[in-house]
C-alpha cells in the first residue's frame, strides 16, 4: 500500500505576479457576465456591505465610555462582515470592481464593458443598501438598546453629512485603497481561513481611520435620515448632534458623489493601475 504524498507547497499563499494574473482573469470574468446576473449579485453585494453596517452600528452604540481608538477598531472588526459576506458567498460590490482597471490596462477588457460592469453594480449596490435599510427600519432595530442604536445611526450619519467635498474626497480615496487591498490579498489565499484572515485587517483599519465607503455610506445616511424622520424617537433623545443639514439632497451632492470620486481613484489609480504597471505592463496582449 502505498503512502499519500503531501506535498506542502500547494498551501503556499499565492505570490503577487500571480496574483496580478488571477486579478486581471477575473476582472475579465467580471466584465463579461451578463447584465441579469451582475445586477443580481450587485443587490446581494450591497444588502451584504448594509449587513455588516448594521453589525458596526450595533457594535459602536452606547459605547461612550471607551477610548476613541479601541471603539473605533471594534466597529472596523465588525463591519468586516460585510466584505467578508462579498468575497466568500460571492457578490458584486463596486469598489471591489474597481480592480476591473487591471484587464481594462492589459486590453483584455473594454472601456464600455468596465463602465458597463461598474454602472449596473453601482445600481445594483444601490438597491440592496436601501432595500436594506427600509427592511431594518420596519423591524424598529434603531430601538434596541434603548435607543442607543437610533442615536448612534444618526451621529454616524450626521458626521458623514458634514464632511467637506475634497475631505470626503480624499477620506474616499484611502477607504478603497484599503477594500481594493483587501480584495488583492484574498487573490493569494488557498483557503477559506485565509480569505477571511486577509479581510478583516484592512477594512478595519480603513472604519478605525474613519474613512469614506460609498455603498457603505448607501446604508449609513439613509438609514439616518429614515430614523430622523421619526419625530417622536428624535424628540425622546435630546443630546443628539444637529441634524438640520442630514437631506437626502446632501446626502448625494455632498457625500455619495464625491466619495464614489475618491472609490475609483483609490482602488482603481492607487491599487489596480499601480499592481498592473508592477506586474503586468508589457507584457504581450493574449
Amino acid at each position: 500500500m502505498s503512502e499519500q504524498v503531501f506535498t506542502p507547497a500547494g498551501l503556499d499563499a499565492l505570490p503577487p505576479p500571480e496574483m496580478a494574473e488571477k486579478a486581471e482573469r477575473i476582472g475579465v470574468a467580471k466584465a463579461a457576465m451578463g447584465s441579469a446576473n451582475t445586477f443580481a449579485l450587485a443587490v446581494l453585494a450591497g444588502a451584504f456591505i448594509a449587513l455588516g453596517a448594521i453589525f458596526a452600528t450595533t457594535v459602536a452604540a452606547g459605547g461612550t465610555g471607551l477610548p476613541y481608538g479601541v471603539a473605533r477598531l471594534l466597529t472596523g472588526i465588525a463591519f468586516s462582515l460585510g466584505l467578508i459576506l462579498v468575497v466568500v458567498a460571492g457578490a458584486e460590490l463596486f469598489t471591489g470592481n474597481n480592480l476591473i482597471v487591471m484587464a481594462w490596462a492589459s486590453r483584455r477588457v473594454s472601456t464600455a464593458r468596465l463602465l458597463r460592469n461598474w454602472a449596473i453594480v453601482y445600481a445594483g449596490n444601490v438597491a440592496g443598501a436601501l432595500a436594506t435599510v427600509g427592511i431594518l427600519y420596519l423591524g424598529k432595530q434603531y430601538e434596541f438598546g434603548k435607543g442607543a442604536v437610533g442615536e448612534q445611526a444618526l451621529t454616524i450619519a450626521a458626521a458623514k453629512i458634514n464632511l467637506g467635498f475634497v475631505q470626503a474626497m480624499a477620506l474616499g480615496a484611502f477607504c478603497n485603497a484599503l477594500v481594493c487591498l483587501a480584495v488583492w490579498l484574498t487573490y493569494s489565499a488557498r483557503s477559506l481561513a485565509d480569505k477571511v484572515l486577509a479581510i478583516v485587517p484592512p477594512i478595519a483599519a480603513f472604519v478605525a481611520a474613519g474613512f469614506e465607503h460609498s455603498v457603505a455610506n448607501m446604508f449609513f445616511i439613509p438609514m439616518g435620515l429614515l430614523v430622523k424622520g421619526n419625530h417622536s424617537f428624535v424628540t425622546a433623545h435630546p443630546d443628539l448632534p444637529d441634524l438640520s443639514r442630514l437631506t437626502w439632497g446632501r446626502f448625494v451632492a455632498s457625500n455619495l458623489v464625491p466619495v464614489t470620486i475618491g472609490n475609483v481613484i483609490g482602488g482603481g489609480l492607487m491599487v489596480g493601475a499601480v499592481y498592473w504597471f508592477v506586474y503586468l505592463r508589457g507584457r504581450p496582449a493574449l
